[in-house]
């Protein structure tokens, strides 16, 4: 089976569970074996986290990932939508410390996900095929994984007062994921709401984003999705917590009374099986993960300056792969002449902006400093329709060929609102001397 991972970025804006915080989150598309990689766009250096059980902290009601004094909570449900789709490689910029809770489901982050287009990519998938059974307990906690061709998780759900116990065994495949899974929504007690408040916890919390089971009464904003809404949302948990193994598990795991401690717990057993057999897991680094670029880093690399510098941001750099940025104002100085009452970014801009980006996306790579890249030639330049003022332009570059570090061909491009609006190869000369 082959990696995959999704075609463009996407993102939604929402209030956090437990921060209560308005955060935004976007998603992107990784490089093949890279994983599932976060970084705080709000944090001076915009810090890496990586899922894994070496990077697990707090674990009440909810799953918290961290790294000395960076962390970020709650992130079980965009892992599972990510896990449950069969996506392996994907970037995820968030803007705070929490995602957003959105209806309390993986819904809406499944959706953005199959909005974004899943492709897949060369390179095999890397799984933990399990070979022999493995059983831990803690206390009325059980969790049981024996050999299984694929991923199912039988689990049985109930809560301390032996109340709406509920039981669903399942083959978690993107289509079941995405139909079964994903819309089961997160759910507490009333008497625990008090409790959790005093702790710092649910501070966004609503009968919008959960359900609230107060004795044999539902509260929520809507009716239940389903009839075992609450044991399709363990298990959705459950496969958000198991991303923390780092690599896709092949098991039948059944699992009674499940929660983000005791599923840590879980995975931490499993990960020492896996390693017992084949030795360390191989994490690649977080160094070598797509970095983003601001105007000033930009301003360093290349010599363009007003009114030419046509990037405004690299959104993410990676191995022979550059996303950017460019904001379309009506400020520009050429709309004055192209044309007077219909604006339009004139073409050769479009061509010059995938010019810039893949000059920094060369430049980037080892021994290049203080070099420059000069654009040689075109080919295969297709414009497909006007841009103009209010347009974000998306300019993707990506490298195809390069000789000696001398010559380099690249293809680039523009997109608006999701839509190719240009594209083009670009052959490029690398010089020694850079002119500022």
């Amino acid at each position: 089976m082959v990696q995959r991972t999704i075609q463009r970025k996407v993102g939604v804006r929402g209030r956090g569970l437990h921060t209560g915080k308005d955060v935004t989150v976007r998603i992107g598309p990784g490089e093949k074996n890279s994983g599932i990689i976060f970084r705080r766009t709000d944090l001076p250096e915009q810090p890496l986290l990586r899922p894994d059980i070496g990077s697990v902290g707090d674990l009440v009601r909810c799953t918290t990932l961290a790294a000395g004094d960076v962390r970020i909570c709650t992130v079980e449900h965009l892992l599972s939508a990510i896990a449950g789709l069969g996506i392996d490689n994907v970037t995820v910029e968030i803007d705070g410390e929490e995602p957003p809770i959105l209806d309390g489901s993986a819904r809406e982050y499944a959706n953005l996900l199959q909005q974004a287009g899943i492709v897949e990519q060369e390179g095999e998938r890397r799984e933990f095929v399990l070979s022999q059974p493995l059983c831990i307990s803690e206390g009325n906690r059980t969790a049981i994984a024996v050999p299984h061709d694929g991923l199912r998780i039988t689990c049985t759900s109930t809560d301390d007062r032996d109340l709406h116990t509920q039981h669903l065994s399942i083959d978690v495949t993107p289509e079941n994921y995405f139909s079964q899974i994903a819309p089961a929504r997160t759910f507490t007690t009333y008497e625990d709401i008090e409790p959790l408040l005093k702790m710092g916890k649910i501070r966004g919390g609503s009968l919008d984003s959960a359900i609230v089971i107060k004795g044999d009464k539902i509260l929520s904003k809507e009716p239940l999705r389903f009839r075992d809404e609450f044991v399709r949302h363990k298990i959705l948990d459950l496969i958000g917590d198991l991303t923390l193994l780092a690599v896709p598990l092949r098991a039948h795991v059944i699992v009674v009374r499940p929660g983000h401690a005791f599923n840590a717990r879980f995975v931490r057993e499993l990960r020492n099986r896996m390693e017992e057999r084949r030795g360390p897991v191989p994490v690649p680094s977080l160094e070598s993960a797509p970095q983003s670029l601001d105007i000033c880093q930009i301003l360093n690399m290349i010599p363009h300056r007003y009114p030419f510098l046509l990037i405004d941001r690299v959104l993410e750099v990676g191995e022979g792969r550059l996303l950017a940025l460019k904001n379309v104002s009506i400020n520009e100085p050429f709309f004055q002449g192209h044309f007077p009452g219909r604006p339009v970014l004139p073409g050769v801009l479009q061509i010059e902006a995938m010019a810039q980006a893949a000059g920094i996306m060369m430049l980037r790579q080892a021994d290049m400093a203080g070099k420059l890249a000069f654009l040689m030639s075109c080919d295969r330049v297709k414009f497909r329709r006007p841009v103009g003022p209010g347009d974000q332009l998306l300019i993707e570059v990506k490298l195809l060929q390069q000789r000696a570090k001398k010559i380099a061909l690249a293809e680039g491009r523009c997109q608006v609102n999701g839509q190719t609006v240009s594209s083009a190869e670009l052959l490029f000369t690398i010089a020694n001397d850079r002119v500022d």
